[in-house]
């Protein structure tokens, strides 16, 4: 059983992953407590927003929220370059009715690549979850930039280290409440291993190794990690760059 960090723990921690934070009003003291408790946590998730910074005030909708759905929408917002816009903290209005068995799978870190299927929303996420809302249109077309990517593992990360939890304590949306597709477009299990990559190296620093994915290139794996395909094949004894295999664990450094 998990209390929530405090708030300046919070922010710490996510400063701490190498994070550009920053706190927009009240935060700390802007939430929906009054409407239900926040905690035990046990758990991370990730949202996109369905909204686009060309057409919307996406950081000021996830703090204040609509009428139907009052803010605050979740706990930090994260845009397009990567910056996380803390707009509240304690229970929000972000994860709503969930699965049980999902709850149990993420609070035992016991699943597979994904965790049971979502087929109840009897559960209440919005007590047992932190929230980040990932700005993107959500409509399958709308790109993710590696700088907004690289922030949504470093958050994720952040809140794990900070309860010692693991990569499979963080679930997307899709994968609590039935009916739900967010984030559309990032691969849970890939971003839960990258989320456990980073927990073995200090915060914010890179990880020691990298579990090739499918996908992968060398070339690929060094610009994610800031360093070359000769260093990686030096160091992995790789006499062919490009023979790389799934599952396949690399040294960084």
């Amino acid at each position: 059983m998990a209390r929530p960090l405090s708030f300046d723990r919070f922010v710490q921690a996510l400063r701490a992953e190498g994070l550009t934070v920053k706190v927009v009003g009240n935060a700390e003291h802007h939430n929906r407590d009054h409407v239900g408790p926040w905690g035990p946590v046990h758990g991370v998730m990730i949202h996109h927003t369905v909204t686009s910074a060309d057409r919307h005030d996406t950081v000021g909708i996830c703090r204040r929220g609509y009428s139907s759905l009052p803010g605050p929408l979740c706990h930090g917002v994260i845009t397009k370059d990567g910056t996380v816009h803390v707009v509240g903290y304690g229970r929000t209005n972000h994860a709503g009715g969930g699965d049980d068995d999902v709850l149990r799978a993420v609070i035992a870190e016991d699943y597979g690549d994904r965790p049971p299927t979502d087929n109840e929303s009897s559960t209440d996420g919005n007590r047992h979850f932190y929230g980040f809302e990932c700005e993107n249109l959500g409509d399958g077309r709308d790109p993710w930039p590696a700088a907004q990517v690289e922030a949504m593992e470093r958050a994720a990360a952040a809140v794990c280290r900070a309860h010692g939890w693991g990569g499979r304590s963080v679930i997307g949306h899709a994968e609590w409440q039935p009916g739900k597709v967010d984030p559309l477009g990032i691969g849970m299990p890939d971003l839960r291993e990258r989320v456990t990559d980073r927990l073995q190296a200090r915060p914010g620093g890179r990880p020691a190794t990298y579990t090739v994915r499918k996908g992968d290139t060398l070339s690929h794996i060094a610009r994610k990690h800031g360093t070359t395909v000769a260093k990686l094949a030096r160091l992995n004894k790789l006499p062919d760059p490009d023979d790389i295999t799934v599952g396949q664990t690399l040294k960084l450094k």
